[in-house]
């Protein structure tokens, strides 16, 4: 019975998984396993990338394997520096070490050489077409193509003009190298694909030494093939690119990669495409890739995002065959789980109502002791300045409450979180008779942790000491688009964009002991969500991101809608 309910209860395995232990049962490249990361260094990570990420390194992990990071660098008029550091520090914060750096660019030289073979094996040639030319053979998926006038050129012709673009004699777009598979096949992807073209565009890491580059589907295949990679893990829409990626392997007669597709992640609320996001970041619509609203992993770092709570959110979607849909609300609750266990509780205020207490001595600090997480024994206690004037929330005030309203009314009595019992004695208005000021008596017997009083209360409140609140800002972020599902929705993606996807407020009070804060540094401000310190923060001005709130409020607003 104890055996049964172990494996009633051990994860079942993914695709992906069965295939792998099945080529390590059938020794299948000696029981080897080699995966890789090969993104393209022309834009941020994103969610997407991270659950791409967590599969190839855990699939290594798992089955004590290697994982290599490989930079498909073969467009240089899209690539930066800039984005190959930002790549590394992305998969190094979400806890994974790669065992080999490469570059398509790298493989250069070799992918020419497998080029000459090719057309060496008469399965290559140079098209002089322009691209309408070729795209008006193309046929369609119910025609095939027709055959271009230079598809039966020589060899020796073939090598010599490819010699001859390789040495920077022809303009731009003049020629390109196809591949000679088959112009009837129907799959269109089949059909004579490119896989040379000229470009005149400087390389951020070979230099001026190419004026020609691989296209993506060339350069992968063999380059997974170069790397020994057993397992080559790709998203759904590479599926129709496998016959081609298998017909290269064959053709060049090198190591078998085994290409393996599964569902690109889909997200509520978001849009995945790089070049939308680019356009997000160079229109202005957001500060940047790192913007807390984007759903790239700079971004979900900078908001407060903890690397567990993204590898949990990739563990909890699994891996499918098929696309779907993730609620947006499933990272959310990933982050709110990890952060309820790590966040230090403070107090902050966000809309400020000052409190007297008449009756507790004038210039006089008294020094209470707070826990930091009650979820966790070794987070220890801070101390917290208590005094006669006290900050708390406006919305925790109602002049003519509901029954069962349990914060502060005239009269009513609430406790304050780590101090103690008030009651409400006298409200103050100004001349539009807006609530300005309360004044409050405290019970001196009442005090948290050595409570004689015998008073009880249903209502426990926050607060901040006026002399010794720090102002801070606090940015609260929030869905940065208002339909679920963008793909389905034929408007412009930037006319979906969510106007109240960011609200700052300018003027917070928070405790004193945030002065010391950090951005690596998690924190539950009570009662109002989890936050972290922007980078923007300086010491003169602390900013705070909401990383999430407390509860999922966004599905139970769209619910009453």
């Amino acid at each position: 019975m104890i055996e049964e309910k172990k494996e009633s209860t051990e994860k079942s395995l993914n695709f992906i998984e069965v295939i792998v232990e099945e080529d390590i049962k059938t020794q299948k490249h000696a029981g080897r396993v080699h995966t890789r990361f090969p993104p393209e260094p022309n834009g941020y990570l994103h969610i997407g990338h991270a659950k791409s990420i967590c599969l190839n390194f855990g699939l290594a992990d798992r089955y004590n394997g290697k994982t290599n990071l490989r930079f498909d660098d073969t467009n240089p008029v899209t690539e930066e520096t800039e984005y190959v550091e930002s790549i590394k520090n992305d998969v190094r914060w979400l806890g994974f070490e790669w065992e080999n750096e490469f570059y398509a660019s790298d493989y250069f030289d070799q992918l020419y050489e497998y080029a000459i073979k090719l057309i060496q094996k008469g399965l290559a040639y140079v098209d002089e077409q322009t691209s309408e030319q070729m795209a008006a053979q193309k046929g369609t998926p119910t025609e095939p193509g027709k055959e271009s006038p230079f598809r039966n050129r020589s060899v020796e012709e073939n090598l010599d003009l490819f010699q001859r673009m390789r040495n920077g004699e022809f303009p731009e777009g003049s020629r390109v190298l196809r591949a000679k598979v088959d112009m009837a096949a129907p799959n269109m992807l089949l059909r004579d694909p490119i896989i040379y073209r000229i470009k005149f565009a400087h390389h951020h890491r070979t230099g001026d030494k190419w004026c020609i580059y691989p296209m993506y589907d060339f350069a992968h295949g063999q380059s997974d093939s170069i790397e020994h990679i057993t397992h080559s893990i790709c998203t759904l829409e590479f599926i129709h690119h496998r016959p081609l990626y298998d017909w290269f392997i064959e053709k060049l007669e090198i190591f078998p990669s085994q290409q393996i597709e599964f569902a690109r992640l889909n997200l509520t609320y978001t849009v995945m495409s790089k070049r939308k996001l680019l356009q997000l970041v160079n229109e202005k619509f957001v500060t940047g890739w790192d913007d807390p609203r984007m759903p790239t992993i700079s971004g979900l770092r900078r908001r407060g995002y903890t690397p567990a709570s993204v590898r949990a959110f990739a563990e909890k979607i699994g891996v499918a065959k098929r696309d779907n849909l993730i609620d947006v609300s499933l990272l959310e609750f990933c982050v709110r789980e990890d952060l309820n266990k790590i966040a230090t509780r403070v107090m902050g205020v966000l809309d400020p109502l000052k409190v007297v207490i008449t009756n507790y001595p004038e210039g006089q600090t008294e020094e209470l002791q707070a826990e930091n997480n009650p979820e966790d024994a070794e987070a220890g206690h801070r101390i917290i300045p208590f005094s006669r004037e006290l900050y708390i929330e406006k919305e925790d005030f109602m002049e003519n409450p509901p029954k069962k309203y349990f914060r502060l009314f005239p009269g009513g009595m609430v406790r304050l979180k780590h101090a103690y019992i008030i009651r409400c004695e006298e409200v103050i208005k100004d001349a539009n008779g807006e609530v300005t000021e309360l004044h409050c008596t405290y019970i001196p017997e009442s005090k948290s942790g050595s409570d004689t009083s015998g008073i009880n209360v249903k209502g426990t409140l926050h607060w901040v000491s006026v002399p010794h609140a720090v102002e801070a800002e606090v940015r609260l972020y929030d869905r940065l688009f208002t339909v679920e599902d963008l793909a389905a929705d034929e408007r412009d993606f930037k006319e979906l964009i969510n106007p109240d996807s960011l609200q700052v407020i300018e003027k917070v009070y928070v405790e004193p002991w945030l002065k010391q804060a950090t951005t690596k540094d998690h924190f539950q401000f009570i009662r109002k969500g989890y936050f972290n310190l922007d980078t923007d923060s300086t010491s003169e001005k602390l900013i705070f991101n909401r990383t999430v709130t407390l509860k999922d409020t966004w599905t139970k607003t769209q619910d009453k809608q």
